[in-house]
């Protein structure tokens, strides 16, 4: 019975040393003096905010990606013990004693060195020798622009990690499929190509681009699965006849579903959850009140502690007549405003001549103020103050709206208004006793209701403002006021106005049940200060993802700034940090040889498949099919890869930079050893052709090494240069010194 324990358990593993020396190699170049220099580089500063915001937990709003890649880095900064205390406004600052450079930068160089096997992997997933996927990894290691981008706090290293783990993983589970599909193997290796990919749009919007071509590549092996007649041949019964009602067409049906719903849980449903799922930490972790909360909706800010949730705290859900209220603008553009009134009145003649009514001003304030409180009063009643029990306000009632520290109405009337005379003027009624009967009655309508019975709810109804005499829509223009106006923005009655848009829409952000008949008592109750339940994680996480994407970003002109054709030159470079002592400077500058090889590779793979495809047209097959095949995958992820990742920037308007072209890179490096080896092994005739072929390889390669070693100084920053050292290292200007002196 105990037999077994009779024999010692034996367990044997097999170990790539190339992997490990590989792995050992990337480490050293990425970690080696990391934290040198102790001083803010570049886009640290950028990046160096966001990661004290979240050690504050204080909220913040960027534009420039998802929050993955941000939180990564907070994390290094978390496991070094960072307290978020350092002022991060200026390029070359030395770091005080509490941050922890080292940690900060190391999730950025492990990903960059852990990059350098998983180029090996690859190339010898896609089926090509080791030797070729050795050459890539060497390629990958010796990159100067890729080694001095993994060794600072940027976000680069970590995106082209996942890229290629989610090209890495799908080769894997490509060639699980081959032996034993639906093996824990098969589903690991597809599982975390959903999750790599995820992760990939998680660090930067540019990530879609790699997820997409993942997406299209997998779509083509589902296409081929789908007519392939051998996955119902288990167990002796055979391929599919050509009948649908025999068990081994059931079978074959049911395999196929079986492969499709996998694909598409894993590769399209899984990578959304994921990606929800970064948002759900970011949140949770910012639940501080931040310099960005004005940018959000009323409701998002109540969810946050301190700021408007502590100014909010305890206020009624329901608006009920007699409520006082703020309102809030929700398109927020130009700026996060509040209806508000004053004593002013509108200048009885505008400076182009016309006249206006002369009535008391209503605009749109950017702060919040006393004025910017009004009263809900029942048209049919005289009272101030809410019944008991109360009444609440619905969708589709009348209500008049009463500025709480003048008392007088909101109005609207066939008068222009003063900057947009193709809309009414909106103010307050003043009687002159004159002919100009008030009009101050407005129907509610609640944008976001659910029912026609819905109630108008604080925070959480978008509601607009129509005019019952003129059907008139409250609108905000915008438009600043002149100085009469005291620079407020202009509110409108918009006749014309069709359709939804944020301009028109309000919502209520304080609200009080007003309990003070008497004018002077109401004064002091709204000089007073004021939780709803807005923890709803879908409605908090879609508008930050649309202000996210909509947020403008700085267009202006950067010195450093390049075009995409600029990048495949190599004709442009940043400096990234200068010493304040010495010249030990740091730049971003590729290896010239290596950039200009890659292209060449990309150029020679275009023309290779041109000529073959061509010929297979006329039944001419150079290579077999199996080769054929490999040689059509490794184009359409290396290639593909490259292309997808650089070509997008052409239609970008933003100011770009040498970085952006980065995450291209490493595709377009993985192809130069496929294309190399395949010239080696199927170009080549003859023997002393394929000795000829590897000695230049060989002398390529070894220049490939020299001109790294040669912008080492550039790369580390650890050693001082003099101005003609450094203008020797620009690869341009020694072209160019060597063509002046012959």
């Amino acid at each position: 019975m105990l037999g077994f324990l009779q024999q010692p358990v034996m367990v044997t593993t097999e170990v790539n040393l190339n992997m490990v020396a590989l792995t050992a190699v990337g480490l050293l170049s990425r970690l080696w003096q990391l934290a040198y220099p102790r001083a803010v580089v570049f886009d640290e500063v950028y990046y160096g905010q966001h990661i004290s915001f979240y050690m504050k937990r204080t909220f913040f709003l960027d534009g420039s990606g998802p929050p993955f890649g941000h939180m990564l880095l907070a994390l290094g900064g978390y496991l070094g013990g960072f307290d978020g205390n350092f002022l991060w406004n200026r390029i070359g600052a030395e770091y005080s004693s509490n941050v922890p450079v080292w940690s900060l930068r190391l999730l950025p160089a492990l990903s960059g060195a852990l990059s350098v096997p998983m180029a090996y992997e690859i190339v010898w997933e896609l089926g090509f020798s080791h030797c070729a996927a050795t050459g890539a990894a060497l390629l990958l290691l010796i990159e100067n622009a890729l080694i001095t981008q993994s060794r600072l706090m940027l976000l680069e290293s970590v995106l082209i990690f996942f890229n290629l783990l989610a090209v890495l993983s799908y080769l894997k589970f490509c060639n699980s499929q081959k032996h034993r599909p639906f093996s824990p193997r098969w589903w690991f290796w597809l599982v975390l190509t959903g999750v790599a990919c995820s992760c990939a749009v998680g660090i930067k919007y540019v990530g879609v681009f790699t997820y997409l071509l993942v997406l299209g590549v997998a779509a083509v092996h589902a296409w081929h699965v789908i007519g392939d007649q051998t996955l119902s041949n288990v167990g002796g019964l055979g391929p599919p006849s050509p009948g649908w009602g025999d068990v081994p067409s059931i079978l074959w049906q049911v395999r196929v579903l079986c492969h499709l719903l996998a694909r598409a849980a894993a590769l399209v449903v899984l990578p959304v959850l994921v990606y929800l799922l970064f948002f759900y930490i970011h949140l949770l972790l910012l639940c501080r009140s931040g310099p960005h909360d004005q940018i959000m909706s009323s409701a998002f800010q109540a969810s946050l502690e301190g700021g408007l949730a502590r100014v909010t705290q305890g206020q009624p859900l329901e608006v009920a007549f007699g409520s006082q209220v703020t309102l809030k603008n929700v398109f927020g553009q130009p700026v996060p405003c509040w209806l508000h009134s004053h004593q002013s009145t509108y200048p009885m003649i505008y400076e182009n001549g016309r006249g206006s009514s002369h009535q008391q001003q209503v605009t749109c304030y950017p702060f919040k103020d006393v004025n910017n409180w009004w009263i809900v009063k029942d048209p049919g009643r005289h009272q101030l103050v809410v019944n008991n029990p109360p009444r609440p306000v619905r969708h589709g009632d009348v209500v008049q709206l009463v500025h709480g520290m003048t008392t007088r109405l909101l109005n609207t009337h066939d008068v222009a208004a003063p900057l947009s005379p193709h809309a009414q003027e909106v103010s307050c009624y003043i009687d002159y006793n004159i002919s100009m009967p008030p009009q101050n009655l407005w129907r509610l309508d609640i944008v976001n209701r659910e029912s026609d019975t819905d109630v108008w709810k604080t925070i959480l109804s978008e509601v607009r403002f129509v005019h019952v005499n003129t059907s008139a829509i409250l609108k905000l223009s915008g438009v600043p006021l002149p100085d009469w106006g005291f620079r407020q923005l202009e509110v409108v009655g918009e006749k014309l106005f069709r359709g939804y848009h944020g301009s028109t829409v309000w919502n209520v952000e304080e609200h009080r049940y007003g309990r003070s008949q008497e004018q002077k008592e109401r004064e002091l109750e709204l000089h007073s200060p004021t939780q709803v339940d807005i923890s709803r994680f879908m409605a908090r996480f879609s508008e930050l993802q649309w202000r996210m994407l909509t947020v403008r970003s700085d267009d202006s002109e950067h010195k450093y700034s390049s075009t995409p054709l600029d990048w495949v030159m190599l004709d442009t470079n940043i400096a990234y940090w200068l010493h304040p002592r010495t010249s030990a400077q740091i730049h971003l500058l590729g290896n010239v040889v290596i950039w200009a090889s890659a292209s060449l590779a990309t150029l020679v793979y275009a023309l290779l498949f041109i000529w073959y495809l061509l010929r297979r047209r006329r039944r001419v097959c150079d290579l077999p099919e199996d080769r054929w095949l490999r040689w059509v995958l490794a184009g359409a992820l290396c290639a593909g890869g490259w292309a997808v990742n650089y070509l997008p920037f052409f239609l970008m308007e933003t100011p770009l930079f040498l970085s952006h072209y980065l995450p291209s890179l490493p595709f377009q490096i993985l192809l130069l050893p496929v294309v190399l080896e395949h010239i080696s092994d199927h170009l080549c005739r003859s023997q002393l052709q394929r000795s000829l072929f590897t000695a230049l390889v060989v002398a390529w390669f070894t220049s490939a090494c020299h001109v790294s070693n040669m912008l080492r100084p550039l790369t580390y920053g650890d050693r001082s240069l003099s101005p003609s050292e450094l203008k020797a290292l620009r690869w341009k200007d020694s072209w160019d010194i060597l063509i002046r002196k012959y």
